[in-house]
């Protein structure tokens, strides 16, 4: 009996301290992003330039020669790694929060699609995870399709940043590289646009489901010139994992972050999550609260080669009543009190 009690507490002690190293693996993980996120295209353009002025300058001359000679790949596609896509880390960072992926239609193979993105939240958290590694299975749930996750062009200018990201499948959100991805690389491909964009990011806070919609209408255009489908995606918990200062409109503050949106394509969001060591504590780590991304029914789109105004409106308003629908089918099973309503800005 006693022999049976101390190898029960030692098996108790084993899986505690296995559990005890998968959260320390998860908090990695996500800190690796996070810096990704902010820090590396500065830092590495930095340590790219220190090593032109050491011995091993010809290591960074021949980057920069290869990087001259490789510039426009991020505008044809890409270069995505499927084992980079697989990596275990982003098994730990979609353990962390942890993030879903939510199917709710079959999509076509012989379709090309605009996935539609909401809210942006801070840093696009699900946006990523799901569409940009294979933690939640997007491949298995949509066999066939390829997802490429739009961010901002300048992430491209920085080096290694810029192979890093491509290996996930990322892209530029420009037109050169929607109209490549859309036009001359086959069906099945489905470009995730976060449509709020910075803007978004700015009213992202705990408790609020709103979305920067009204006037974004770029998406749609787009979809009508490929004969794209486009696909209404929200996920629920993607504003509860950083609490933001919001600035009142005409504040000082909320001038400086629509002067940096309009000339960089950023807006500076003063932001915090919980500190490494601990979650009572302040710092650039997200809380761990859970984020589920829902992918709606496809919206068939014609192929229009011109669209007029009033044809970009229609299906535009289409998209909005999609979009809306799909948070209220969705809003209860994940959290959310039945008179929650989404706000449409």
């Amino acid at each position: 009996g006693t022999g049976s009690s101390i190898l029960s507490a030692l098996q108790d002690l084993f899986w505690l301290s296995k559990s005890k190293v998968e959260k320390q693996l998860q908090i990695i993980s996500v800190l690796q992003w996070v810096l990704t996120f902010l820090i590396m295209g500065v830092a590495c353009t930095l340590i790219l330039m220190y090593i032109l002025c050491t011995d091993c300058w010809a290591i960074a001359a021949l980057y920069l020669a290869w990087l001259v000679f490789d510039w426009n790949t991020p505008k044809k596609g890409g270069r995505r790694s499927q084992w980079v896509r697989n990596w275990a880390i982003w098994r730990y960072f979609r353990d962390y929060f942890p993030i879903r992926l939510v199917k709710t239609h079959n999509l076509l193979t012989t379709r090309n699609y605009i996935f539609g993105y909401h809210p942006h939240g801070i840093m696009g958290l699900g946006a990523f995870c799901n569409f940009s590694t294979e933690a939640t299975g997007v491949s298995q749930k949509f066999p066939g399709i390829r997802p490429y996750l739009a961010t901002l062009a300048g992430n491209f200018r920085m080096p290694i940043l810029r192979d890093y990201l491509m290996s996930g499948g990322i892209c530029p959100v420009n037109r050169d590289s929607i109209d490549y991805i859309l036009s001359k690389n086959g069906s099945g491909n489905a470009i995730l646009i976060v449509v709020g964009g910075a803007a978004e990011s700015l009213n992202c806070t705990p408790g609020k489901n709103s979305v920067t919609l009204k006037n974004r209408k770029g998406f749609v255009k787009l979809a009508l010139r490929h004969g794209a489908d486009l696909v209404p995606v929200y996920s629920f918990g993607e504003n509860e994992v950083y609490k933001q200062v919001i600035f009142e409109e005409g504040s000082w503050g909320r001038w400086v972050q629509k002067k940096f949106q309009k000339h960089i394509g950023f807006a500076p969001c003063i932001f915090h999550g919980r500190g490494l060591f601990s979650s009572n504590t302040w710092g650039l780590l997200p809380y761990s609260k859970p984020i589920t991304t829902v992918v709606g029914e496809p919206i068939t789109i014609p192929k229009i080669d011109n669209p007029s105004q009033k044809e970009v409106d229609f299906y535009h308003s289409i998209y909005v009543d999609s979009l809306i629908k799909l948070f209220d089918k969705y809003k209860s099973k994940f959290g959310l009190p039945e008179t929650e309503v989404l706000e449409v800005n």
